[in-house]
């Protein structure tokens, strides 16, 4: 184990079996929050194979060379459909906001060419939004980008949302309960005391969302990315986080009684005085998690 400190060093990388070299320089300057740059930051102590000096990381290295030639030269791969959306997971994952901001404007750009499924366009959003209890229960709205909009307060209960953008737009005390999101992109977008009860989020991404009070009781949020999200004082009682991503997520004082937590990744969240009563966490990834003041009497670990 050592430390990498010159920036122009010479970096061995292990992802997931697969060997790329890179610069220290590289990782380091383009995505300067990410994790990645936090690795090799000289803050932290790393861990490297003593043959071949490189450095392990346990995810799928698929995509990796993408990642890497966007760190190099800030350009989005044109890639298939489903490939973006891997591209997009790991992107979440290494936290490299730029990328994900990248690969959301460019596929927003591409639905806007392709057939609309939605019943509704964005310029009549943008008009309905003009209006005061603006209620879009039940509507198709389904791949709109209503990306950077105003729509706190509306009401989207009942409503088909799947891979809406809303990423960056202020959602703040917006309705969802019983709503249909799979796959939407809530990046960076605001949804503080939000009502998103019943809801299906299923593979939704919400890295860096602002969710503090938000009420997620007993809805589907298998394979959500709540990477870095704020989730203080969330309400999660019941809710179907199997295989979530929260690294990094802020949960301080959230309710996640009867929480479905398996699989689901909890390295370096910050959990102070949740309420964790009677939850599974035997395949819940908790390394680095802080627990101080919280409540687990009867959980299993």
């Amino acid at each position: 184990m050592k430390k990498v400190s010159d920036p122009s060093s010479l970096v061995r990388l292990n992802i997931g079996g697969k060997k790329f070299r890179t610069t220290l320089d590289t990782l380091t300057q383009r995505e300067p929050d990410s994790m990645l740059a936090a690795m090799f930051s000289g803050r932290h102590t790393i861990y490297q194979d003593p043959g071949e000096g490189s450095v392990f990381v346990d995810r799928d290295g698929k995509h990796f060379r993408h990642i890497l030639n966007w760190l190099r030269d800030g350009i989005v791969p044109t890639l298939s459909d489903s490939e973006i959306q891997e591209l997009l997971r790991e992107a979440e994952y290494y936290q490299l906001l730029g990328l994900i901001d990248g690969i959301i404007e460019l596929t927003s750009k591409k639905k806007e060419d392709e057939e609309p499924q939605s019943e509704l366009k964005r310029v009549d959003v943008i008009k309905c939004i003009q209006f005061e209890k603006v209620r879009l229960r039940g509507v198709n709205l389904s791949g709109l980008d209503l990306s950077k909009l105003d729509l706190s307060y509306v009401d989207f209960s009942y409503a088909s949302l799947k891979n809406v953008f809303f990423s960056r737009a202020n959602l703040q005390c917006a309705k969802f309960r019983d709503a249909d999101a799979e796959g939407s992109i809530f990046h960076n977008a605001t949804l503080r005391e939000c009502e998103f009860t019943g809801a299906n989020l299923r593979g939704a991404l919400l890295a860096a969302a602002n969710l503090q009070s938000a009420n997620l009781q007993d809805t589907c949020l298998v394979d959500c990315s709540f990477c870095g999200a704020d989730l203080r004082s969330a309400h999660l009682q019941g809710a179907d986080l199997t295989s979530a991503n929260l690294e990094g997520a802020n949960l301080e004082g959230a309710n996640l009684k009867g929480a479905k937590l398996s699989n689901a990744n909890l390295r370096g969240a910050n959990l102070q005085r949740a309420y964790l009563r009677y939850v599974n966490l035997q395949n819940t990834q908790l390394e680095g998690a802080r627990l101080d003041g919280a409540n687990l009497l009867g959980s299993i670990r």
